[in-house]
């Protein structure tokens, strides 16, 4: 069966799940007015996306992003200190950007709600997690349906990053600052892991393994500090500042 030219294979075979409907897509021969209407057009509907994201963020002022799990609950210890953080940050001049959903997204917005400065929310339309987050400026919410696109926006408009616990999302961010910073495509911007125990085995791995086998060098363990307190993460953003005398009130 066919739709808009596209055959939907989930409609030929019903049994079939979302991953394996994704899996038979990929591997069937496309006809030409698929890859038109489809794999081409798409380039303006990304294009769109990139207009939208940089017409709404281009006078933000000075910002630092939030990364972190969605499935952390408010009870736990790092959203509260995730509200805490954002609070401090945007007390010294910074708006908040967060990925606009739910768990640390959500603590980091309202720490900026809370302490009456920029909130900004980038969302992503998910399947499961992904929902906007109530303490967001309703000028500044954004919505994305591409990753990349979304990871462009945190790293174009951040002026340091706030990584939280988190998952697969997370260390995506993570390495995507890093990754930037590391081959001079941005600044050197502060990046600050938070929760010294949660990272302890990824980073014990990137001096063991990665930097054992030469992948990475000595000074890319200097990319990111590890506190395990909002006064500490709000502590180092300010002293990076502080040493380049940049004012970053809005």
């Amino acid at each position: 069966m066919e739709m808009d030219g596209t055959r939907d294979e989930s409609l030929v075979n019903p049994a079939l799940d979302i991953n394996e409907t994704k899996l038979h897509n990929s591997l069937r021969q496309k006809t030409w007015d698929e890859t038109i209407t489809k794999d081409s057009w798409m380039v303006f509907k990304v294009m769109a996306e990139f207009v939208d994201g940089y017409e709404k963020l281009a006078k933000i002022g000075p910002c630092v992003s939030i990364f972190g799990s969605a499935r952390l609950k408010p009870e736990s210890r790092y959203y509260e200190m995730a509200v805490e953080i954002a609070e401090k940050i945007t007390k010294l001049g910074f708006g908040i950007i967060t990925g606009g959903g739910p768990g640390i997204m959500e603590a980091g917005n309202k720490g900026a709600f809370n302490a009456q400065g920029r909130s900004i929310g980038l969302n992503i339309d998910l399947p499961f997690e992904q929902h906007f987050n109530p303490y967001i400026n309703k000028s500044y919410s954004m919505n994305f349906d591409y990753f990349f696109v979304r990871k462009v926006m945190f790293v174009k408009y951040s002026q340091g990053f706030v990584v939280m616990p988190g998952g697969f999302g997370t260390l995506d961010e993570l390495t995507e600052a890093m990754t930037l910073i590391q081959t001079n495509k941005i600044g050197k911007f502060p990046i600050v892991l938070v929760g010294s125990e949660f990272w302890s085995g990824l980073l014990d791995w990137f001096r063991a393994t990665l930097l054992k086998e030469g992948m990475i060098a000595e000074d890319d363990l200097d990319l990111y500090r590890v506190v395990d307190t909002a006064d500490e993460a709000v502590a180092h953003i300010k002293a990076f500042y502080d040493k380049y005398s940049v004012n970053v009130n809005f």
